[in-house]
């Protein structure tokens, strides 16, 4: 009898792990947010901004995870068809973990979670993990790149190298055939299975690679850019300033190290972002800065809990 009633408890802890996990996430970052600012003193904050601007910018944050969902669900086309909101789960799950662990140690969710859910090997998971976050430093480096080249004189030659920059990871995929012939002759023998998987990683071809390109850019420019308007409303200014300091805050949180949820890296990035794009120095300036990017962190923060609870609240029927 016992028996029987320990197997059941095994069983449903294996089919809700991924509710367990999700739902030990959000309470973590419940208890968290309260103990550091307090829900309380977080409203009242944002009833200066006004409600339908925050809501806003929250569903557009929130629609952003389904383009860095659907960017996952394109990439493992033959293990994710048909269980797009499973995916879901498990890329809500590993955001959450990822910002809140230091040191990006919840990247290791999403390997494990592939593997777990959908059966991807864990070199194979990381190897395409290893590809998304590449290619989400190169866009974010690049967009940063466009205010520098804006202020420059000679802009056509700077024009030039940020285009080189902007295509390189194309070039970089279309030497892909050759880096591996050299890789795998230089691999030994015993390695091969393993260098198997981490080439199984990698985008097939040329159309893959291009559409897990486009969807990063997509991503990133949308998410940047309401950040930058929550900054502007918030009176970061002038708009480069607000632009440079969501370029700064999102570029901390792809960075190998920051600090559990964020608390302080992300906020000093956006701050640090700003002042490189003009914004003013002065104490009242800083001030303002300091607490718009304190709220911008928050909504960050709130967007994935949020973006959490929706993918459980749309888990598929069984």
């Amino acid at each position: 009898m016992n028996s029987d009633r320990q197997c059941r408890r095994q069983s449903w802890l294996v089919r809700n792990r991924m509710a367990l996990i999700s739902v030990a996430a959000v309470a973590v970052y419940a208890v968290f947010v309260e103990w550091i600012w307090g829900w309380l003193t977080l409203m009242r904050q944002w009833t200066e901004v006004g409600a339908t601007p925050i809501l806003s910018a929250l569903a557009l944050l929130i629609a952003t995870y389904f383009v860095r969902c659907y960017r996952i669900y394109d990439y493992f086309p033959e293990q994710t068809r048909g269980r797009f909101l499973t995916l879901l789960r498990v890329t809500q799950t590993h955001n959450l973990l990822n910002i809140m662990l230091p040191f990006r140690a919840g990247e290791t969710s999403f390997p494990l979670l592939m593997r777990t859910e959908f059966g991807v090997p864990l070199l194979r998971g990381t190897s395409a993990l290893l590809v998304m976050r590449l290619l989400d430093l190169h866009a974010l480096v690049i967009v940063a790149a466009i205010g520098l080249v804006l202020g420059r004189s000679r802009q056509a030659a700077w024009w030039l190298l940020w285009l080189l920059a902007f295509f390189s990871p194309l070039a970089f995929f279309l030497l892909k055939a050759r880096v591996l012939a050299v890789a795998r002759r230089l691999t030994p023998g015993r390695l091969e299975p393993y260098f198997a998987e981490i080439e199984a990683g990698l985008p097939e071809h040329v159309s893959a690679f291009l559409r897990a390109w486009a969807m990063t850019i997509l991503n990133w420019a949308v998410k940047v850019a309401i950040l930058a308007w929550v900054l502007a409303i918030m009176g970061v200014a002038p708009f480069a300033a607000s632009f440079g300091g969501a370029l700064g805050g999102e570029l901390s949180s792809v960075l190998p190290v920051h600090a559990p949820a964020g608390v302080g890296t992300y906020a000093a990035a956006i701050v640090a972002g700003a002042m490189s794009f003009g914004a003013a120095g002065d104490p009242a300036a800083l001030g303002m800065l300091g607490r718009a990017s304190v709220n911008a962190h928050l909504l960050v923060i709130v967007s994935a809990v949020v973006g959490t609870l929706l993918s459980l609240a749309l888990k598929p029927k069984a």
